[in-house]
């Protein structure tokens, strides 16, 4: 008789269906037999500029050395991220890829019985880390789009431990400024830790985005999150981190894994904190693709939400299932959104200046034939 390991799985487990990721270059040519050096993918938010030449040779220094073990405190790193944000090393929190500090956050601090406050249109591994540990997701409905601070606010209450808060926001790329944040943390109970996510706060140029780290000092509730993976350009490696006060980053080291960073994201890490002119051309390349993109969209007469991130989601007033395929056969990789709650809308990441091209042009095709 076969097991049924599933209904043997926590109940919170038994209900999550697992993160679906842009699809691989790979895959969609095994699928449509179709030549990978054609296919162009804007889909997972990834850096186009190809990794810093800084990065590969501190890569090549640790190659001697796999057999060992990485350094479980990343006391290198730490101390780099310090020295740049002016913060103290035990503020500092390693993790696996920024999505590594979410999931410690959830098995810190929820638990059945307890619920975790996040935005409607919000990144994907908020209810997956709420809901493995058997928490409750409490879903605010999104404003423009956009994150509702104010109804968040409203949203907690007594078994509120965490709530998690994206700027700019994924997939939508909305944002919010520095007095929005500025009245939502001072509202929020000290007894409720704020995950501010800036996974794209590299991107952001001016003072429309507040930074997070600014207000560590006055909120000791709040965590700040932040990824090698999009404007550094370390996907592949996995590499993340968090700032906060001491005492969190102490009780999340206590469910951090050993050695959750390897030694070759290590060294690449430090390598790219130290690379400005590689960040400095990440972003002019993403603010002109940007542009280019949002023209195409202007030009073909679809809409799109305005995003600080390196994506826009385009809004094509219809379900937009046929159109991903049709770009798929064209071998043009986008992100559908619906599991998101947006059917009509298509994510699509900045590239290079020819490969945003490249999918507007085939998007064309795709949208003229009806």
């Amino acid at each position: 008789m076969s097991c049924d390991f599933l209904a043997l799985a926590q109940p919170g487990v038994q209900k999550l269906s697992p993160y679906v990721p842009g699809k691989p270059v790979d895959e969609l040519a095994r699928e449509l037999n179709l030549d990978p050096a054609g296919i162009v993918k804007l889909a997972s938010n990834e850096n186009p500029l190809g990794p810093s030449p800084k990065v590969l040779e501190a890569i090549r220094a640790e190659l001697a050395d796999l057999t060992r073990y990485p350094d479980g405190n990343g006391f290198e790193l730490k101390r780099r991220l310090a020295e740049r944000y002016d913060v103290q090393p035990d503020q500092v929190t390693l993790g696996n890829g920024s999505n590594d500090i979410l999931e410690l956050v959830g098995r810190a601090y929820l638990a059945p019985g307890l619920n975790a406050v996040f935005s409607q249109h919000a990144f994907a591994v908020y209810p997956i880390v709420t809901q493995a540990v058997g928490a409750t997701a409490k879903v605010v409905p999104a404003k423009d789009w956009g994150h509702d601070l104010p109804a968040m606010l409203a949203a907690i209450d007594e078994q509120t431990r965490v709530v998690f808060v994206a700027n700019p926001n994924n997939p939508t790329g909305t944002w919010f400024g520095p007095q929005a944040l500025e009245e939502f943390l001072a509202q929020v109970p000290e007894t409720v830790l704020v995950v501010l996510d800036e996974a794209y706060i590299e991107y952001a140029s001016g003072g429309e985005l507040p930074d997070g780290l600014d207000y560590l000092s006055r909120y000791p509730n709040l965590l700040v999150s932040r990824t090698f993976s999009k404007a550094f350009g370390l996907a592949a490696l996995r590499v993340g981190y968090g700032i906060s006060s001491a005492r969190v980053a102490d009780v999340l080291n206590r469910v951090r894994q050993p050695f959750n960073v390897n030694s070759l994201a290590l060294a690449a890490a430090c390598a790219a904190l130290a690379d400005a002119d590689y960040l400095a051309e990440s972003r002019r390349l993403n603010d002109a693709g940007m542009a280019q993109l949002e023209a195409g969209c202007r030009a073909l007469g679809l809409g799109w939400i305005p995003s600080r991130g390196n994506f826009i989601a385009i809004d094509f007033g219809r379900d937009t299932a046929g159109i991903n395929q049709a770009l798929l056969a064209a071998g043009v990789i986008v992100r559908p959104v619906a599991g998101y709650g947006m059917p009509n809308f298509l994510r699509v990441s900045i590239g290079l200046p020819e490969e945003n091209q490249r999918f507007l042009d085939v998007l064309g095709q795709v949208l003229a034939r009806g």
